[in-house]
């Protein structure tokens, strides 16, 4: 009877540890929705308004990226960094699209649409082939992708650091002089951590920042397919 009332006593921790693991390593990966925008284009506030309404998905991880080629217009993006940038830049090949541009949605690493354009893209989402790649678990500062299909040039293993919540931006010169923008699920930081080769492989991440969510994303090299996704849970 002892060891029964022992076992039942600890029943909601060992209950509480497994909603813990699942909640870090979902069964069905989000939809990765990436907007690529920037304070300074005009033409950028009702794209940042879609991508807070697709924030609200369940399935989507909405992710905002500054950039900053605009930031000569007078304004520069106080959420713009190269690294951004540089990854828009890197899918622009893979999209067949000539140069970067905003307001650009891009959806998996593989389709891509005019952020504005919210049916378009809410098409481009529901018609997203479900992530068929290794299962990712996020504990504490260990990142662990497991055994699984790799392509032949491997997978990267992204950090992403993000504000989950939405950011008002008053602007004060440029484009969008006087206006107050708001933004979803701004990223702050962008971290590789690695290449996953198909066997199961674990990485050291740092804390994530007060206030910050972090996400993982395994997507094929050179701005490819994204393979998995997961984000941390909730404190």
């Amino acid at each position: 009877m002892r060891r029964i009332s022992v076992l039942l006593a600890a029943l909601p921790l060992i209950l509480a540890s497994a909603a813990s693991s699942f909640a870090a390593a979902p069964s069905n990966p989000p939809v990765v929705v990436e907007l690529f925008t920037s304070q300074g284009c005009s033409s950028c506030p009702p794209a940042n308004a879609n991508l807070i309404e697709l924030a609200k998905r369940e399935g989507v991880l909405a992710l905002s990226f500054a950039v900053t080629y605009w930031d000569y217009l007078g304004w520069k993006d106080s959420f713009g960094k190269p690294e951004f940038t540089d990854r828009q830049v890197t899918y622009e090949p893979g999209l067949h699209q000539q140069s970067p541009y905003t307001p650009q949605m891009v959806i998996n690493g593989t389709t891509t649409a005019v952020g504005n354009n919210l049916a378009e893209v809410v098409r481009l989402v529901e018609d997203a082939a479900p992530a068929a790649g290794p299962q990712i678990t996020i504990a504490g500062p260990s990142v662990t992708v497991a055994t699984g299909d790799a392509p032949p040039s491997g997978a990267d293993v992204w950090l992403v650091q993000y504000e989950p919540g939405v950011i008002d931006v008053p602007v004060a010169r440029g484009e969008n002089t006087g206006r107050t923008l708001p933004h979803a699920h701004v990223v702050r930081a962008l971290q590789h951590l690695g290449t996953w080769t198909g066997s199961a492989i674990s990485f050291e991440r740092p804390e994530t920042a007060t206030g910050l969510r972090a996400a993982i994303l395994v997507q094929v090299t050179r701005g490819g397919r994204i393979l998995a996704a997961s984000t941390e849970a909730q404190g």
